[in-house]
């Protein structure tokens, strides 16, 4: 599955390191579109706290929290929202260690009696979600949902789903729209 390289603009210092593009940008805006309306629906008329897990969430989190926000303007339901941030390290290299640390992000016990949305860039065994669902919910919010951009179908999985996911994708290590190797290919 994929796309070749040469159809696309790829700066020259990545081009040796990727071999497709599986999902092409404007995909995912308007897949990023769609879900913001899905999230407007199951949650619209409830103040929702967005909290977006860093580092790779923060591009799919800007896109979709600027999708909701221009439906809040033109629809009659709105969401108003607050942001918080998270940061979470379970990779090294392009393997998951199944260790998962926070390492920053803003005290959760603000999130007491909140309604949650957290924004992730890719689900890939799920033990990373599990793990922050229960950090998160130690601190008793009325309400928590998942967005994720992407889940990989992988044997690994613990079975876990989001509630929102942009794509599924397969058991293959993926870069780019922020999701990062060591660092590199943001």
């Amino acid at each position: 599955p994929g796309y070749d390289l040469n159809l696309f603009c790829i700066p020259n210092h990545y081009a040796e390191d990727l071999e497709k593009v599986f999902i092409p940008h404007g995909l995912i805006m308007d897949r990023t579109e769609r879900l913001a309306r899905d999230v407007m629906k199951e949650m619209g008329g409830h103040h929702i706290v967005a909290l977006c897990a860093l580092k790779g969430g923060y591009k799919f989190f800007a896109d979709l929290l600027d999708y909701i926000k221009a439906l809040n303007r033109n629809s009659d339901k709105s969401i108003p929202m607050t942001v918080d941030f998270i940061r979470l390290k379970s990779y090294c290299n392009d393997q998951s260690t199944g260790d998962i640390k926070v390492i920053g992000g803003d005290d959760l016990s603000t999130l007491t009696g909140k309604n949650v949305l957290i924004v992730e860039d890719i689900i890939d065994t799920g033990k990373t979600m599990q793990t922050l669902l229960a950090l998160v919910k130690k601190h008793k919010p009325k309400m928590v949902k998942v967005a994720s951009l992407l889940m990989k179908r992988t044997p690994r999985s613990v079975g876990y789903k989001p509630d929102f996911v942009g794509f599924e994708i397969p058991d293959k290590f993926v870069v780019g729209y922020a999701l990062d190797y060591n660092e590199y290919s943001r």
